[in-house]
């Protein structure tokens, strides 16, 4: 924790992002060997947080996971920063592809989800606004990412690159020949790296030269045929025109640019 911050609402958050980059969700027990904090300390912000319905548990499982009033607080953001003409273009291009759309940008070395457009197919990615995961192990993360020098990328990585699956990239070399991929216009993709059965494609949004966000189209693998594919490349290259189009007279509060 940096000087000036409050512990006690520092912890909330910690605790909040922790669990908005966890697809399962978490235990107690997970969650405090996560933040290295003991159980007892952490105990009452989540009973807080889930009485407040910011988190809600498993009664299986004994996992939490966010809860209904951290959605809402992702559509107050959506809201506050005018995102509807982008989340229009979004809906067209999840009805035409079937499939789930989402934008999200960069925090650190995370992408963080700022909106969401479902596919209406009974099997589809399970997602939501708030939810922040490695760049490197995802299509929004690394159209993102490919806005950034290779210096950049391997101080934000020296680290290392962290694995959700078999298949993550963890390899900065093999990560940067992807985003030199994308630098030259080709679309972002990763195939089960961060989701198995998952493929996903991603194209970088620029505004005034500057990658200010990243849009994607998630497909899982039995759908992934040669004419589904192109249809999302086409869908996500015309979108990202699109919204390239309406940020040259806007931010929409997500860049500095």
């Amino acid at each position: 924790m940096t000087q000036g911050q409050h512990r006690a609402t520092a912890r909330v958050l910690d605790i909040l992002e922790s669990l908005s980059g966890s697809e399962e969700g978490l235990t107690l027990t997970e969650l405090s060997q996560a933040l290295d904090a003991p159980k007892s300390s952490l105990f009452p912000i989540v009973h807080t947080l889930e009485e407040r319905r910011y988190l809600r548990q498993d009664d299986g499982t004994g996992r939490y996971t966010m809860g209904p009033r951290a959605l809402v607080l992702g559509a107050a953001f959506s809201a506050d920063r005018g995102l509807a003409p982008i989340t229009q273009v979004m809906k067209e291009v999840a009805s035409k592809c079937q499939e789930t759309c989402q934008m999200g940008i960069l925090d650190q070395d995370r992408v963080l989800y700022v909106a969401r457009e479902d596919s209406p197919q009974p099997i589809r990615l399970i997602s939501w606004v708030g939810t922040r995961l490695p760049a490197n192990a995802t299509a929004v993360g690394k159209a993102l990412l490919s806005g950034l020098t290779n210096e950049e990328v391997r101080a934000l990585y020296a680290g290392g690159l962290p694995r959700l699956t078999e298949q993550t990239i963890t390899d900065v070399e093999t990560l940067l020949a992807q985003l030199e991929a994308v630098r030259r216009g080709e679309l972002a993709m990763e195939r089960e790296e961060s989701t198995d059965q998952l493929a996903c494609w991603a194209a970088p949004l620029r505004r005034k030269g500057t990658v200010f966000a990243a849009l994607s189209i998630s497909v899982p693998l039995f759908r992934c045929r040669e004419e589904k594919i192109e249809l999302v490349r086409r869908s996500l290259l015309t979108a990202q025109a699109e919204i390239e189009k309406l940020a040259e007279t806007r931010n929409f509060g997500l860049s500095e640019n």
